[in-house]
């Protein structure tokens, strides 16, 4: 879950010191590095210093393996926890940044300077230390830089079981799939379809003098379309016009197909422009927070819409969202895989089940993912998806459509987690529509075999799976 919007600084409010910035973003990579997700730490960080805080750690997170590589190079006894976190977080601050990925932040010696500020805060003993390690490193960087990179922790920024499954399952795109996890991705918006264009909003951001383009809309897709604005450059969600007022949401591109994907007619079918449900119809969105495609959904359809969680904390999420935007739904607490403690027996029109993944197709935007996960856990979720699975099937009307999503570039989480559910019901009660659009890959457009594995440079990593169940079944 991303971090909670920022809110608007103070008039005339100072920008934080860049050395009180480097203490708690040091904070931050050793809580990471012990198994706290970033959200959750900057969370907990002081609102003054937290927009600084994040962008830090974002950067310090997509180079960390490189950093702690040359650190071992460099101090191959390794410092205490806190002396190291400052120390690699320097490091990758410092890192040099390949081409179409974000540069170094801050100019060099400026950074050694308060680095070695923030060490006479948190560590006093180490601060000498670490302003020698750090000017050795801006001495023999190119020496350090190709050294870190001999290993694959340092050449492409993720465990070695993370580069050892993606080379494994996308053995044609693997190092550009890890490439990309670390450049900055772009702030993609989605217009409120019933209070506007993409097209209208971008010229009102124009007129006040701030760049975007109109995303081109997937193949086929006939409802919502030309809602997907880009922006040029980031920006709080503050300063986005009409955002308070649900004029526009954030969200990216690939995430934003689930709602069309659900309601959009099939090839064959009337009404291409309008819901092929009929109006009021009954939709389960599984696991809905915080929101983004539950809000998607009642700004395309009217729907009697059913957004379940098991995360109360998170559903509140859910529920903001649809204040902002001015839409209804209901909201209940209750997991997914035991329909007993919280549905009504009437069966659901659709359903959107957007499960519990690794998340590894979101990596560039939040970074701190590849270091959080353990190998195990993939197999940990897709069992768990594959519960999910069978337990919604049956309250899927027959006729009725379950979309299953996730923001994974894993097969297991993927394809070969749809294979086996359809292995598991009973033939001809269940179709994988052809309009399915499979695994998403975040790949540039030059990429080998970019346009057949339908990839998306602007886009996460995500998979889409339409099924439909058979009359009579």
């Amino acid at each position: 879950m991303p971090p909670a919007a920022p809110t608007p600084p103070p008039p005339g409010a100072a920008s934080p010191p860049l050395g009180r910035l480097l203490e708690n973003t040091a904070d931050a990579v050793q809580a990471v590095r012990g198994g706290q997700s970033l959200t959750d730490v900057l969370a907990c960080c002081p609102p003054d210093l937290r927009p600084g805080v994040q962008a830090l750690s974002f950067h310090t997170l997509r180079w960390l393996g490189s950093a702690t590589e040359a650190r071992a190079l460099l101090a191959p006894k390794l410092p205490p926890p806190a002396v190291d976190a400052l120390l690699v977080t320097a490091l990758a601050l410092l890192w040099p940044t390949g081409a179409g990925q974000d540069p170094p932040p801050y100019a060099e010696h400026t950074l050694v300077d308060q680095a070695v500020s923030a060490a006479r805060v948190r560590t006093p003993a180490a601060a000498a230390f670490i302003n020698a390690v750090l000017r050795r490193f801006l001495r023999e960087r190119d020496a350090l830089v190709a050294g870190a990179q001999r290993s694959a922790l340092g050449a492409y920024n993720h465990p070695l079981w993370w580069v050892e499954r993606v080379k494994r399952d996308w053995p044609q795109h693997w190092q550009a799939l890890l490439a990309g996890a670390n450049r900055r991705p772009p702030m993609t918006l989605r217009v409120n379809a019933r209070r506007g264009t993409g097209e209208a909003y971008v010229h009102g951001l124009a007129a006040l003098g701030r760049a975007a383009t109109l995303a081109e809309d997937p193949p086929g897709t006939t409802l919502g379309a030309g809602q997907t604005v880009v922006l040029a450059q980031p920006c709080p969600v503050y300063q986005l016009p009409g955002f308070a007022e649900g004029e526009v949401s954030v969200q990216d591109a690939a995430a934003q197909r689930a709602a069309a994907l659900l309601l959009q007619p099939i090839d064959g079918e009337d009404r291409a422009t309008q819901p092929w449900l009929r109006p009021k119809a009954r939709v389960l969105d599984a696991c809905a927070a915080p929101g983004g495609k539950t809000a998607h959904l009642l700004e395309l359809a009217e729907l009697e819409l059913l957004a379940l969680d098991s995360d109360p904390l998170r559903l509140a999420r859910v529920q903001d969202n649809l204040n902002r935007l001015k839409l209804q739904a209901e909201l209940k607490a209750g997991d997914g895989r035991f329909p007993k403690g919280w549905w009504d027996g009437r069966p659901f029109d659709a359903i959107l089940l957007d499960a519990p993944c690794t998340a590894s197709g979101i990596v560039r935007r939040h970074p701190d993912v590849r270091w959080l996960r353990r190998q195990d856990d993939i197999q940990a979720l897709a069992r768990i998806q594959a519960e999910l699975l069978d337990a919604l099937w049956p309250l899927l009307a027959p006729g009725g459509r379950l979309l299953y999503a996730t923001c994974s570039i894993f097969p297991a989480e993927g394809r070969l987690q749809i294979d086996a559910f359809l292995q598991r019901l009973p033939p001809g009660t269940a179709v994988l529509e052809p309009a399915s659009p499979g695994h998403l890959l975040p790949l540039p457009d030059n990429a080998p075999g970019a346009i057949a594995m339908r990839p998306a440079a602007l886009q996460d990593g995500f998979f889409y799976a339409l099924l439909r169940k058979t009359p009579g079944s």
